[in-house]
């Protein structure tokens, strides 16, 4: 099936995925220096190669200064950022925001467009009538579930180009960058590194990683895509450079009513949880874009989730089914493992 759909603009959770580093050690001079950090409410894991360690983590903190600067910009969670405003004035008032945040929100509503309602970063309005921590003794009425979702829709998010300004039509309506905000955070360190000649690196936001250029020996970096069913397994590995590689997954969070398994990921359009997916694996050129799409697939389900990521240029998928069994996109090259 060709790829017909063209993405027009440019774009750029911790589940499922294993980035294997190997051994890092000095080959012509090249050292590879790797650092943890909690940063967004998760582990960014910062790989970069250099000349020596110094320029390394020379690298490694402007990598953490400029993530923790988008996390300032686009956090729901700090009263004083642009977004928190945005939420504040809902059904109120517009809010100027820094062209930064306007594009990102550009950017989502044109991926919920392209996801028919997928992907959606009003879905931090729905109501949390689904709880995942095990207190959950029945489900949600079919009432509640229609209510959780009455603010949500990307539609009413109102864009003034002009004036840069964003305005939530609905009082109560929010927005959140859950789903596409650590893979900005990623493509954005990724583009200041570049930028100061940093030429191998990975940027790792617990799953949601961008990488370019090789290893310190001179081999591509390579991911290993893990089994949910069985995390000591893996299903293969991939050669990654120059894209970026995300994985959603629901196999540790949900609940079993009367014999169906509900997911933690909620279709933002109906308020249910997702079904027949257990991990979505999307390999893109930026974070933003797998990070998000990977979300919308899993709302998607099998069928058309892989459909769709079969028209879009430049973007593989695997998915694994509640059986276990493995889906590929029609040009995934992932060399197999038989364990």
């Amino acid at each position: 099936m060709s790829k017909k759909w063209n993405l027009s603009y440019k774009l750029g959770k911790p589940f499922l995925i294993a980035l294997l580093l190997v051994s890092s050690h000095i080959v012509q001079a090249q050292v590879c220096e790797r650092r943890d950090v909690k940063l967004m409410g998760c582990h960014f894991d910062i790989t970069v190669v250099e000349s020596d360690e110094a320029r390394a983590n020379y690298f490694i903190d402007l990598a953490i200064a400029e993530i923790s600067r988008i996390e300032k910009l686009i956090s729901s969670w700090d009263p004083t950022s642009e977004t928190s405003e945005i939420n504040r004035n809902s059904g109120i008032r517009p809010v100027k925001v820094d062209l930064e945040l306007f594009q990102l929100i550009q950017r989502s509503i044109a991926i919920s467009q392209l996801t028919d309602g997928a992907f959606d970063i009003s879905f931090a309005s729905m109501d949390r009538i689904w709880k995942f921590d095990g207190s959950m003794k029945s489900m949600p009425s079919k009432e509640e579930i229609a209510a959780s979702v009455k603010k949500v829709g990307y539609r009413n998010i109102e864009l003034n180009s002009v004036d840069t300004t964003v305005l939530l039509r609905l009082e109560g309506m929010k927005i959140g960058f859950g789903a596409i905000g650590k893979g900005y955070a990623a493509d954005k360190a990724r583009r200041l590194l570049e930028s100061n000649g940093v030429k191998s690196a990975i940027i790792n936001a617990s799953g949601d990683m961008i990488t370019w250029g090789t290893q310190a020996n001179g081999t591509p970096w390579k991911v290993a895509i893990v089994n949910p069913m069985n995390k000591e397994k893996i299903f293969g590995m991939v050669d990654i450079s120059d894209q970026a590689i995300v994985t959603s997954g629901d196999y540790e969070k949900f609940v079993i009513f009367d014999g169906e398994r509900y997911a933690h990921i909620i279709n933002p359009k109906t308020g249910m949880p997702t079904k027949g997916i257990i991990s979505a694996t999307v390999i893109a050129q930026s974070a933003e874009l797998a990070d998000a799409l990977a979300t919308s697939v899993f709302v998607m389900g099998i069928e058309s989730g892989l459909f769709f990521i079969n028209q879009l240029p430049g973007v593989e998928c695997l998915l694994v089914d509640e059986h276990g069994k493995m889906w590929k996109s029609e040009g995934l090259n992932l060399q197999e493992k038989n364990n």
